[in-house]
């Protein structure tokens, strides 16, 4: 029976009488009647005139490194009291840096293939990566969490709610660093400031800021990709005289309160957030509950879809039948990667556009064009409708017809990552919300006082910078330590003009190293999705190496190449796409061309690069890997 969780789906529970675009044309449940109510003409012209307002030529250097004058921003608020060690110099068979969803993945796969020797060291006090930093109010998962939060099976866990709230996801991040004995030698409130490749030892030196010279076989960098907070390089910055902290340190001593909200610090307070994006959008009720003003400052508005979320059926959850996840997961991957399921398991504002497109096919009958260009081109409409619909649902939430017109989004769906949310758009209607919309250009300054947009300048108590987190800057930046491998070169430079590596997980050079990140891989919606697969591979590798005796294991620089040329050519048919979005994280700020092709996610889909990975494990050998020492080559 498909795995649905027993509620109705998003179609059915969409049944107001809509109408949308120029002509006026009703439909109903999101359906069209007869012809199309839209321009596309018109959408093509208007978002590239929106998206051209916004485009810097600063780029990525818009933003401010949070260091110096600005590292207070990346103090954890959440340690009860430091740990106290002595420094360590033993040595580990495999390390993994990082302990987010990437490293428990990858901790969790090495002790499914019976790895015993594994150390996870995390900057913060915990296990949870983004989620131990994230814990702002109303932080929830935006992606259904029977889909989002790795090993339920595993762990033999179902959550609470379709999209559960981030305490939920700390404790089970715990939760699976206590199922797989991954608390026993990790090093918490440690930070990796250096690792180089020792050639005589054979042997990964990694230095920390506890004094460490740690030393490992193997290391795994599950550094994550949402971890290094970025603050907007506003002119005056500095000059603040009130209260100020980014998202990912919610400072609730000043604002009272917890994640479920309750901020009864900030009450006689006029707060300004900066930034609209998925953290502000879950943010902002509650911020709008507990100031006595609050003043949203907006460069480009999201797109806000129905959230609907509702607590998990216990009989639904009771009938799972083994290998439900995986099932689960797989369906939503494919149908938000474009392909058609028989059934949409998720069935939400992520997979309703799916939904549009068969529409669309099954109107065309026997007269559907579904050759690539032809399915781009439905693809393309069936994106228009569902915008028009986001744009209608703000025009029909919001009672201030300026403020509504302010938050429709104008740009194709995932050209930002899409929000969903049913409170957001009602906090404009309260009285003490202002929503200071930019029009694109941003924020003029900063001041002692408040801030400075269109001119106005907006007397502030305290600055709530919800600006996100480090994506296009260098990898070694954004990881926060410089790796030097066996030829003396860093993975900097070696990575001056663009990555090179195999699969997104090896680069030549640097020997028994693993890169867990979306670069040159499969890009997918729901991220541990990927982790997940880029984990099962590396712990496949790692256990061939132990077992074989293997000394090192590393890319082949033919290897290596192959793969660079196949994503730069698999880059260019998602290149139109990026150039016509408005700017943002996934196009580089506006400026794709800038950002090497080599750089971008694997072209062709996380389904084909799962693929991919699990073709080449099935091969029996390690083909594009130069493996040294090994005495036998067994492969299980």
């Amino acid at each position: 029976m498909p795995l649905t969780d027993g509620h109705r789906s998003v179609s059915q529970r969409r049944t107001t009488w809509v109408r949308l675009g120029r002509t006026g044309i009703s439909t109903f449940d999101g359906v069209t009647i007869d012809e199309l109510t839209f321009d596309p003409e018109a959408l093509r012209e208007k978002y590239r005139l929106e998206r051209d307002k916004r485009v810097r030529a600063d780029g990525n250097e818009q933003y401010v490194e949070v260091s110096g004058d600005f590292s207070n921003f990346v103090d954890d608020p959440y340690i009860d009291a430091a740990i106290e060690r002595e420094p360590l110099t033993d040595d580990t068979d495999v390390i993994v840096i990082g302990g987010g969803f990437g490293g428990l993945l990858a901790g969790a796969r090495l002790r499914d293939r019976g790895v015993t020797s594994v150390r996870l060291i995390e900057k913060g006090g915990d296990f949870g990566g983004t989620w131990y930093w994230n814990r702002y109010p109303g932080a929830m998962c935006d992606v259904e969490s029977y889909v989002y939060l790795p090993l339920l099976e595993e762990l033999d866990y179902v959550p609470t709610e379709k999209y559960v709230h981030a305490a939920e996801i700390l404790a089970h991040s715990r939760a699976i660093g206590e199922h797989y004995d991954l608390y026993d030698n990790a090093c918490f409130q440690t930070e990796v400031t250096a690792m180089r490749w020792a050639d005589d030892e054979q042997r990964w030196i990694v230095s920390t800021n506890r004094g460490d010279e740690m030393r490992a076989k193997f290391v795994a960098m599950a550094n994550g990709p949402l971890h290094r907070p970025k603050l907007p390089g506003i002119d005056g910055i500095n000059d603040f005289a009130g209260h100020t902290f980014h998202t990912s340190r919610w400072d609730y001593a000043y604002t009272g309160g917890g994640p479920d909200g309750g901020l009864t610090g900030l009450a006689g307070k006029r707060v300004g957030i900066i930034g609209t994006g998925a953290t502000a959008v879950q943010c902002v009720p509650h911020l709008a509950e507990g100031a006595d003003e609050l003043f949203v400052f907006q460069r480009t508005p999201s797109s806000i879809d129905i959230r609907d979320n509702r607590p998990t059926d216990p009989e639904w959850a009771a009938s799972l039948a083994p290998g439900w996840q995986t099932e689960r997961m797989q369906n939503f991957n494919a149908l938000v990667s474009g392909q058609p399921q028989p059934v949409d398991l998720v069935d939400d504002g992520w997979t309703d556009i799916i939904g549009k497109l068969l529409f669309r096919i099954q109107q065309a009958g026997a007269d559907a064009d579904l050759s690539p260009d032809g399915l781009g081109r439905a693809m393309e409409l069936a994106d228009f409708e569902k915008m028009e619909e986001i744009r209608l649902r703000a025009q029909e939430i919001v009672d201030d017809p300026r403020t509504a017109e302010s938050l429709k989004p104008w740009y194709r769906q995932f050209c930002k990552r899409p929000c969903f949310h049913d409170d957001y758009l009602d906090a404009y209607n309260r009285p003490n919300v202002t929503l200071v919309d930019t029009d694109g250009r941003g924020i003029d300054r900063i001041t002692a006082d408040g801030i400075i947009a269109n001119g106005t300048e907006y007397p502030l108590d305290c600055i709530v910078f919800a600006t996100g987190f480090e994506v296009g800057t260098d990898y070694s930046r954004r990881a926060g330590y410089e790796v030097t491998g066996r030829l003396g070169e860093t993975l900097t430079e070696k990575w001056a003009d663009g990555m090179e590596t195999l699969h997104g997980i090896h680069s030549h050079g640097f020997p028994n190293l693993f890169i867990m990140s979306p670069g040159q891989a499969g890009f997918t919606v729901s991220f541990p999705h990927l982790l997940g697969e880029q984990a099962t591979h590396i712990a496949h590798i790692v256990d061939h190496a132990l077992a074989s005796g293997a000394t090192t294991v590393e890319v082949t620089p033919d290897a290596e190449q192959e793969w660079v040329r196949t994503v730069i050519e698999k880059s260019r048919s998602t290149l139109p796409f990026l150039e016509s979005c408005t700017p943002g994280y996934y196009n580089n700020e506006g400026q794709p061309q800038k950002r090497a092709a080599q750089n971008s996610t694997y072209g062709g889909g996380s389904i084909e690069y799962f693929q991919i990975l699990a073709d080449w494990r099935d091969t029996g050998t390690l083909p594009g890997l130069h493996v040294t020492g090994a005495t036998q080559q067994r492969i299980r």
